[in-house]
């Protein structure tokens, strides 16, 4: 076996418009919705979208709101995108800073979502 990249993971959230208000305005993922299940989209990934801990099965056998920690790379320099996020008033939790991520030295700014997951978002040289 060849495991080759992430191709999405869930994220359960206590509020779907604040979540997509973070996820779309803030960061700009795009937003789909299919039959009732929301999804978010950036290059090739996504992020499904639960409103419920277990809203649908199988499922993480503890699913909680706000215990992820995740990476998202950004192609520009994350010192512009943090104007850019202090801009539109949304709080930078901290950065930016050198990280060592999968392919090496980047940098790091770290923001929480609505519902308090931390996600970094890295640039790499």
């Amino acid at each position: 076996m060849t495991i080759t990249q992430i191709d999405h993971f869930v994220l359960t959230t206590r509020s779907l418009a604040d979540c997509l208000h973070f996820y779309v305005d803030i960061l700009g993922l795009r937003h789909e919705e299919r039959d009732g299940r929301h999804a978010l989209f950036f290059g090739r990934q996504k992020i499904n979208l639960h409103q419920r801990k277990g809203e649908y099965q199988p499922a993480a056998r503890h699913p909680e709101y706000g215990c992820l920690d995740f990476c998202l790379t950004v192609e520009e320099d994350v010192s512009r995108i943090k104007t850019e996020i202090e801009a539109k008033g949304y709080p930078v939790e901290a950065g930016p800073v050198t990280r060592h991520g999968a392919r090496g030295e980047m940098q790091s700014l770290y923001l929480r979502d609505p519902d308090g997951n931390l996600v970094e978002l890295s640039h790499y040289k």
